[in-house]
């Protein structure tokens, strides 16, 4: 017999540049969520954030995800998934109310609503979130709970996140290829804020920098929400591949050298520490060549002072200027680079941290660094379940989808043929 389908069961599903992970968590009574099992597969389908192979996507995501179920000892038919390529637009819609003075009403609260969802103007783009944030009362904002106060007029303020439609279909097109119902498709940047930041220092005003293999996401927090975000295209497997170039050697030893050998800071030792490189095509019987780790490390910091160059012009452009009490938040695959934080706190100029992925209990140690923040934020983003206007009312820009029926049954077939 199947087994029942534990209660209160989330699972994130992250696909990303350079690996698809998923994380199965159960939400406790107490709103604590505790993790039952994770998965991750190497991601060959996907590049800059986009989806450019249809199959090799959808086989890595049905192996993370049959992998976190063999974990969890349980099978699941809905993922919450992350959509980290370029594009993403973020925005904030105001609206006020005219109540002549009168206590404010649940009436009013819903009628408020409803006219936000009616003003948001997508433009001909996806809008994958539309949350009310605070409500204003004459004026007066960061109100939560205007309900029983009086007011002569009531507004409120409506986070929404847009973008391209295609990217986002072609995701969801995966999703449901490996026999799985989307839930939700969430913008990278607001899943890892809600990992790594904190609601104060959302509410003072931080940046997020993540960088993944193929893409930088700059996010702006402030007021509580994501004020503003910019995609760069290029991330930590361009180091990669300028190692890879500059050394003659494959991609793999160049990521394996990078991630034990590599750093962000120079050091004198390192111009007596002595690496051995492996060509790409190995000559038997030939010795191969030797590099320091100065060279190697040189190569590193050229690229990563390309890529803290597009930083600052983007933070520029959102207005995160002022470095005095201003904190930059380095997450991503890249931020495990050694020294990356000394390197990018002495070219940004503002204070630097790295952040990891916060608030689940029982998740593996590898899964704990901030390479996973955004599947640890898709969690936490499914068990907080936030107000979406759009829920008000079935619209022409998001994502309707069904759940395939038998979809687990579909998927354990599948399984039993690829292995037996």
């Amino acid at each position: 017999m199947a087994k029942a389908v534990p209660e209160g069961l989330i699972t994130a599903l992250d696909v990303g540049s350079s690996k698809v992970s998923a994380l199965i968590a159960q939400r406790t009574d107490d709103g604590h969520l505790v993790v039952l099992g994770t998965g991750q597969r190497e991601s060959r389908g996907v590049k800059r954030g986009y989806v450019a192979d249809m199959h090799a996507t959808e086989l890595a995501i049905r192996e993370a995800v049959e992998q976190a179920e063999r974990i969890a000892g349980t099978n699941i038919e809905d993922v919450w998934v992350s959509f980290s390529a370029g594009g993403l637009l973020s925005d904030v819609v105001k609206l006020e109310a005219d109540l002549g003075g009168h206590r404010v009403e649940q009436a009013d609260i819903d009628e408020l609503l409803k006219a936000g969802r009616d003003a948001i103007d997508p433009q001909g783009k996806m809008v994958l979130h539309a949350q009310p944030t605070c409500y204003t009362i004459d004026g007066l904002a960061g109100v939560k709970r205007p309900l029983g106060l009086h007011a002569d007029r009531l507004g409120i303020d409506i986070h929404v996140v847009s973008t391209e439609g295609s990217p986002v279909r072609n995701l969801d097109l995966c999703v449901r290829s490996a026999h799985l119902e989307v839930r939700s498709i969430i913008a990278a940047p607001v899943a890892t804020g809600l990992a790594c930041l904190t609601d104060e220092e959302r509410e003072l005003g931080v940046a997020l920098v993540e960088i993944g293999a193929g893409v930088t996401n700059v996010s702006v927090f402030a007021g509580g929400v994501l004020a503003g975000l910019a995609s760069i295209p290029m991330g930590s497997a361009d180091i990669t591949d300028d190692i890879a170039s500059a050394f003659g050697t494959a991609r793999t030893w160049a990521e394996r050298t990078k991630c034990f050998h590599g750093s962000a800071n120079l050091s004198p030792r390192d111009n007596h520490e002595m690496i051995d490189v492996q060509p790409a095509i190995p000559d038997d019987g030939a010795e191969g060549p030797r590099i320091t780790k100065a060279q190697l490390n040189a190569t590193i910091r050229q690229r990563l002072e390309r890529l803290m160059t597009e930083i600052q012009k983007e933070l520029r452009k959102l207005g995160f200027q002022d470095p005095i009490g201003r904190q930059i938040v380095l997450t991503g695959g890249g931020a495990e680079l050694k020294g990356i934080a000394d390197y990018a706190q002495q070219s940004l100029g503002n204070a630097v941290r790295v952040g990891r992925p916060k608030g689940l209990i029982a998740l593996p140690e590898a899964h704990a660094g901030p390479a996973f923040a955004t599947l640890a934020g898709l969690a936490r983003f499914a068990a907080a379940d936030p107000i979406d206007l759009r829920a008000l009312e079935p619209s022409s820009h998001q994502i309707v989808t069904k759940a395939s029926p038998g979809a687990v049954l579909q998927r354990l077939m599948a399984a039993f043929r690829s292995n037996y």
